[in-house]
């Protein structure tokens, strides 16, 4: 039989003595940490998956028989009343305000955290990008009641001018319209709190996917002759738009859900302001009523009439997630 050079038999291709055997336990250790693995984590989405599931089925069957005995339009209706008999409650009050507080969160928010992101990416020295970034991100650890009491103490008193020089400039329109109230507890106040508060969560997650431009792409801009603010605008704004928009609905959530700063600056004018498209005007969102009044929770009916607003509250963050993954899929396919 003839022999490879240097081997002198058959037997010296076989796999020296003892590591045979201990490379098949670490291919067999690898396949069962793999099978954990994958256990765990299929284990944990589907966790979720349920607890999720489990909380709409749990708010739908609370609701349901309150919503029965609704003897108003639960969607158009301003009234709430769930002491009267029968019940008279509707969420239409509660809806406008959480979403166009929400709105003008976002509408302060993120172009100020895009410019932030953009300045710390793009614009700073490396000693100042690094603890610019750290005093960003602090702003997410302060307590949401902390917002509360700034916003009404402090910023409350200082809105004043801006809320004149609104009226004054677009008083025409209802969204400006003047209703009355003291501009410390306004939905307008109210929104500019949410966005310091939604601040942070936009500019940390734009600011890491304008990070991950690639460099080849920001370095043809310049060679051809690009101005800094044009070499973001034409390849860095265009990669990182996925991750803005994914930002931007991060946050939104986040100010939809708000309830402890909200509560503290329209709890002085809840329930005691008539609806009105201003937002200039008082009100309640579907968490600070829900906040408010849990000391009414001692019957069923009761219950079942806020259950019902947290149900819709919990539908329109699901929608705004489905919103905001469909532009995101539509965006990477654009890019594919």
């Amino acid at each position: 039989m003839p022999t490879i050079t240097g081997v002198s038999s058959v037997d010296e291709l076989r796999e020296p003595e003892g590591h045979g055997p201990l490379q098949g336990d670490r291919a067999s250790t690898g396949r069962l940490g793999d099978r954990i693995f994958s256990g765990t984590a299929t284990g944990a989405g589907l966790l979720v998956i349920a607890i999720v599931t489990l909380v709409g089925v749990f708010l739908l069957s609370q609701a349901i028989p309150a919503l029965a005995k609704d003897k108003v339009n639960f969607l158009t209706s301003t009234q709430w009343n769930v002491d009267a008999t029968p019940l008279q409650f509707g969420i239409a009050n509660l809806l406008w305000v959480t979403v166009i507080s929400s709105a003008i969160a976002m509408v302060v928010a993120v172009p100020l955290g895009i410019g932030v992101a953009l300045f710390i990416t793009q614009y700073a020295p490396h000693w100042l990008s690094r603890p610019a970034a750290s005093l960003v991100d602090l702003l997410a650890a302060v307590p949401s009641i902390v917002y509360g009491l700034w916003g009404l103490q402090v910023l409350g008193t200082h809105m004043d001018g801006i809320q004149a020089f609104l009226i004054k400039i677009f008083g025409w329109i209802p969204l400006f319209k003047d209703a009355g109230v003291g501009a410390a507890s306004t939905i307008l106040t109210v929104g500019v709190v949410l966005s310091i508060m939604v601040l942070p969560i936009v500019t940390a997650l734009s600011r890491e996917v304008f990070a991950q431009t690639p460099a080849t792409n920001m370095e043809a801009a310049l060679a051809l002759g690009a101005t800094r603010w044009e070499m973001i605008r034409t390849a860095v704004l265009p990669f990182g738009k996925a991750g803005v928009i994914s930002a931007s609905m991060l946050g939104l959530g986040r100010a939809l859900g708000e309830t402890v700063a909200v509560t503290v600056i329209l709890s002085a004018l809840a329930g005691s302001t008539p609806w009105s498209w201003s937002m200039f005007n008082g009100g309640e969102t579907f968490a600070s009523k829900i906040a408010n009044n849990a000391a009414e929770f001692d019957s069923p009916q009761k219950a079942g009439a806020f259950m019902a607003a947290g149900l819709v509250l919990f539908g329109l963050t699901f929608i705004v997630n489905a919103v905001a993954r469909a532009v995101i899929n539509r965006r990477k396919a654009f890019v594919e």
